[in-house]
């Protein structure tokens, strides 16, 4: 039987470190296959070429539609994180989040609803959901890198877009090596704000070696990083309609026309630490029983500072405006006379902690069967502190306090502003005009309090002073795998498998969160400890007062009033879900030959058991005005059957046909899971009359321990022709028919149970029996008692379907002048929509990558492009929770240029490496509009080029 390069993919999947246990084929082979040394020289090519063709060796020898990542040499992908490297994959797209690359979407799919696991096992992830945050993981802890498009029965992991697995090294396999690296990082914007500096560093010490006789292998990585951004943001609250009154002489304001309605507008400044343990140990005592224990331990800390301005503008914050320019229905320039303006010193920090253990056992039966065991456990913390701290020219209520007048013109970064034409401006630079409280009188929930009642003057609206979020996740994960393997002739089948995997999963959020009170209140005082001005020249303005608002917090300045008491959606978002998952899968390879075509592939099958269950709470408001809270709990029990077949034909030399069908799931989002009922009433007195139960003021919103996986049935076809060791082009078709997906539903709930008489009524402020007088008369309670209940469940369908191209080209075929030049690219192009008419989140229509470098001689030089097209995603919104926006898309270049000195002749400097690399270097923002004017602004970012002057030594 035929197989096609067998010791060319042998060797490179052994150079790369990760054949051991992963194949017990390609293990008995070894001892009758003669390897031809000069595959072996091709294949050990280091540097770019080498990557690329340990790539090409694994995606060629799978027998799933697979993409693959090679590190260059042990610890040495080119970038600071996983999430830079796989955005470069075809299929794959990144997502830029405060200027990091951290999501990634897999066939239009993001990272909520791709697997992720490393060295086979389930990988917990750091943020609110079970997708990974992939600029967490260092890219010095990775060998290879497999992106299985195709599923198969052998996954215990699986998504929707895909399954991610990133392999750590094989010290039995991989050479010994000593390595340390080092770089150091500059963000080409200077630091906005005084206490935070633009520079940082990365360290790695990566150690591999051998011992007793090479029965006993270890390897060990110690990185560390520190890393700066800076970001210039823009907010628009949105788009109101403009009044034509408001006209300036000879300026045409046609109906319709819509007007910028205020902003918040900030500086940031962010340094990420992350430190990161992994360590593998593999032990072969006898021939016929290898074990391998495994540890990965990140220590992530993240510390940001956001310092701006909020002010109301046309409409929203001021009727005294006047309008000087319009442009097609927008309102491009104007200037208004005065709003007292909020100056927004906001920290957050953001600490994570990631344990995970592994350990298998993988033992030879007989010639032919094997036996493996896998345990696992992992566990992971976080929290958010995220300060809010209001400063002004005083508290809402003291009379004399000066108003900041604005002019603004829209550009296409947002609003520019400038002076008043007419009136005087206010300096929010000068520590001494400035004082700790909040200008507006927005503390409205804080009603019920009793210490902020009875104040002539200053109701509790005027209490609210910052505020702080603190959600705390909690995460473990823990499984067992069996798994039997061996050699069979069964016809067309060469090797079965089969296995049983137990998995125990349990997830908390406790979502903490308090209003904050200056202890002066209603009085105040002028900011302690000014550190400077934070500069806001990038919207027209010098700046604001800077202070270190997270140290007051954590000082005890503020008197606390914990949300949770008069908030209903705070504690009715924390919740505990758990999940236990018991697989079985079965598989048949595929090794045949058909009228001289060689057919590899594997057909299996999962069964699937599963019980979940989620705690959460039911909140109302009570009589005196707090929430009532009543615990509750529900969950689910089922079964789901996932066929899967994969076919690889080998119809000429090099070129294949691979085809695959299956059914594949996601589990559902953890946040979606939560079993509670949150009760909310609008005080807005036109709905509080209103009969219409859509426009009334009573709602709720549910989660639905109950929800089934996302499901869809999936065809893939490829045609992949190798013409080189290191060059090969692609093109492949995929359609994946979406059977399940949540969607909200709306139902009608009677809300009676919640009714305060007293409480729930109009403001008297609105002449409700229109008798021309405000009175006793025009207090009155809802004309209804039923609203709209929200909730998640099962049934939306849809579909995504597209194609990738993609190739890989030695410039060398072209003339033996251009030896050493190459290039990498590839285009992807997506379709899809669900039934209801959303977009599936991460879905970008067109996406693009390229690659091109040059090594020869020790000198390399590369430059790769991204470019990805709109997509829906989501951003931190009110209380830290998770909104849906569209994002714009973006295009990003790096480049890197390098030099090894082990080619240069020079004994002394044999094993340096150096290399100076480039982030972002057009330094493309990030821009989100509303939908049919790209020049309503909703948000600008900009966060400036990246350089890293690194070093890298091997003894």
């Amino acid at each position: 039987m035929k197989h096609f390069k067998p010791n060319l993919i042998k060797t490179a999947l052994i150079a790369g470190g990760v054949a051991f246990g992963s194949n017990p084929a390609l293990a008995q082979q070894s001892d009758t296959d003669t390897v031809d040394e000069a595959a072996v020289e091709v294949i050990e090519v280091s540097g770019i070429r080498g990557s690329l063709q340990r790539a090409q060796a694994i995606k060629m020898d799978n027998t799933s539609i697979v993409e693959a990542l090679s590190a260059e040499d042990i610890g040495k992908l080119p970038d600071t994180s996983i999430a830079e490297s796989l955005a470069r994959l075809p299929g794959l797209a990144g997502e830029r989040r405060n200027g990091r690359t951290s999501g990634l979407s897999v066939r239009g799919f993001n990272e909520n609803y791709v697997g992720t696991t490393l060295n086979g096992r389930e990988l917990l992830g750091m943020g609110d959901n079970r997708g990974v945050e992939f600029d967490l993981y260092p890219t010095e802890i990775v060998s290879n890198i497999l992106v299985y498009k195709t599923p198969e029965a052998g996954l215990m992991t699986q998504g929707i877009g895909g399954t991610i697995d990133i392999r750590t090294v094989s010290p039995l396999t991989a050479k010994e090596t000593f390595a340390i690296n080092g770089s150091y990082e500059m963000n080409g914007e200077d630091s906005g704000n005084p206490d935070f500096d633009n520079n940082g560093h990365r360290i790695s010490f990566n150690y591999v070696d051998k011992f007793a006789d090479d029965k006993l292998g270890v390897a060990l990585v110690v990185a560390d990083m520190e890393s700066p951004r800076q970001e210039k943001y823009f907010r628009g609250w949105g788009y109101a309609n403009a009044n034509p009154d408001k006209a300036a002489e000879g300026v045409d304001v046609p109906d319709g026309t819509v007007v910028l309605g205020g902003h918040d507008s900030y500086t940031r400044s962010a340094m990420l630490e992350r430190t990161s343990v992994a360590s593998v140990i593999e032990y072969a005592p006898t021939d016929d029983l290898k074990i391998q224990f495994d540890a990965l331990y990140i220590d992530f800390e993240e510390n940001d500072v956001r310092r701006g301005v909020e002010e109301g503008g046309a409409e929203w914050g001021t009727s005294e405006y006047t309008i000087t320019g319009v442009e097609d229905g927008l309102v491009t320039s104007g200037y208004f006379d005065g709003f007292f303006s909020v100056i927004r010193n906001d920290s957050r920090q953001q600490q994570a902690e990631l344990t995970t253990f592994g350990l298998n056992v993988e033992y030879i039966l007989n010639d032919n069967w094997t036996a493996t065991l896998d345990v696992s456990t992992g566990e992971v913390d976080k929290t958010i502190t995220d300060i809010e701290s209001y400063s002004g020219v005083g508290r809402a209520g003291v009379a004399g306090r000066a108003m900041t007048p604005r002019s603004w013109t829209m550009t296409s970064t947002g609003a520019v502003y400038s002076d008043h034409p007419t009136l005087d401006s206010v300096d929010l630079t000068d520590p001494s005009m400035i004082q700790l409280a909040g200008p507006q009188a927005w503390g409205g929930s804080l009603a019920p309090v009793e210490q902020f009642q009875g104040v002539e003057g200053f109701g509790p609206d005027t209490a609210q002073d910052g505020f702080v979020n603190e959600p705390v996740f909690d995460e473990t994960l823990d499984a067992v795998r069996l798994d039997i393997e061996g050699f069979v002739d069964w016809g067309m089948f060469s090797k079965f498998s089969a296995g049983v995997n137990y998995q125990e999963r349990e997830k908390s959020k406790d979502n903490n969160g308090a209003f904050l009170t200056s202890p002066l209140w209603p009085s105040s005082e002028s900011i302690p400890n000014p550190l400077g001005v934070a500069d806001l020249s990038h919207i027209g303005i010098e700046g604001v007062v800077a202070y270190d608002s997270l140290a007051l917090y954590r000082s005890g300045y503020y008197i606390e009033t914990e949300a949770e008491l008069f908030e209903n959606g705070r504690i009715g978002d924390t919740y505990t879900i758990s999940e236990d998952l018991l697989t079985m899968f079965a598989k048949l390879t595929i090794d045949t030959e058909l009228r001289g075509v060689y057919i590899t592939g594997n057909l299996g099958v999962q069964v699937v058991d599963v019980e979940q269950r989620g705690t959460g709470f039911n909140t109302t408001t009570g009589p005196t005005g707090f929430t009532s809270v009543t615990p509750v709990s529900d969950g689910s029990s089922y079964h789901d059957i996932l066929p899967t077949l994969n076919l690889s034909f080998e119809f000429a030399d090099n070129q294949f046909i691979r085809t695959a069908m299956g059914k594949v799931l996601s589990r559902p989002r953890m946040d979606d899971m939560r079993p509670n009922n949150t009760v909310n009433f609008v005080f807005n007195d036109q709905q509080i009359i209103s009969q219409d139960v859509g426009n009334g003021p009573w709602s709720a919103s549910s989660g639905n321990a109950r929800l089934r996986p996302l499901e869809a049935n999936q065809f893939d076809i490829a045609y992949e022709n190798y013409f080189a060791d290191s060059g090969y082009v692609a093109v492949s078709f995929f359609y994946k028919d979406l059977t399940n997906w949540h969607v909200g539903g709306q139902t009608i709930g009677d809300f009676s149970d919640s009714y305060i008489e007293g409480f729930h009524q109009t403001s008297g402020q609105t002449d409700i029996n229109n008798d021309g007088v405000l009175d006793e008369n025009d207090i009155v309670p809802p004309a209804i008692f039923n609203g709209v209940v929200s909730f998640r469940e099962d049934g939306l369908e849809g579909f995504v379907r597209g194609w990738e191209v993609q190739g890989s080209i030695p410039f060398d075929l072209f003339h033996e002048s251009l030896e050493g030049f190459g290039m990498f690219a590839s285009a992807t192009f997506l379709d899809g929509e669900l039934d209801n008419g959303d977009a599936v989140p991460g879905l970008s229509d067109e996406t693009y990558s390229l690659t091109a470098f040059y090594e020869s001689n020790g000198f390399e030089f590369r430059v790769s492009g991204t470019k990805r097209d709109a997509f829906s995603t989501e951003t931190r919104a009110v209380s830290l929770s998770l909104a849906q926006i569209q994002d714009a898309g973006v295009e990003q270049w790096d480049a890197q240029i390098g030099y090894d000195f082990s080619e240069s002749g020079i004994e002394s400097l044999h094993g340096l490496r150096v290399t100076l690399q480039g982030q972002n270097l057009t330094d493309e923002p990030t821009v989100r509009t509303n939908p049919g004017d790209s020049r309503q602004i909703t948000e600008f970012q900009q966060f400036g080029r990246n350089f890293l002057l690194g070093v890298n030594y091997t003894f």
